[in-house]
């Protein structure tokens, strides 16, 4: 069982940056994908971002592409989120996930793709 802990989250003001934490109680194996996704109220959660352990492939979402950053650092059993330019359609609650499958970031891009899920950090952009 993994369980994860995401930080970094907050109020920012449009055109800032933020960078958002998880932290994993286990190791993450290197060919398991560990995802970003975002839930803005009243809608569905969407896929934002996702990066395989072991090699380093990144798959963005069009919504953020070109103002996220998506790392690891694997001695921490750690995946961060770099955002930069944020706007108001940015503000939702951020999770990150791990998959149990050996499958690449770029096609991890569903929650059913995912097995273990943090709690959420609330991101709020102002305008």
């Amino acid at each position: 069982q993994v369980q994860l802990v995401e930080s970094g989250g907050g109020l920012v003001q449009a055109g800032g940056s933020l960078r958002l934490s998880c932290v994993a109680s286990a190791r993450i194996y290197s060919h398991y994908p560990t995802g970003w996704f975002r839930q803005a109220q009243g809608k569905d959660r969407e896929f934002v971002t996702a990066i395989n352990w072991g090699d380093s492939e990144t798959y963005y979402s069009d919504s953020v592409k070109g103002r996220a950053t998506i790392s690891r650092d694997n001695a921490k059993n750690t995946v961060y989120l770099q955002m930069h330019s944020l706007k108001p359609e940015d503000t939702a609650v951020y999770y990150c996930a791990v998959s149990r499958l050996s499958v690449s970031a770029t096609t991890a891009t569903t929650q059913s793709a995912y097995d273990y899920w943090g709690q959420g950090t609330q991101v709020t952009i102002s305008s």
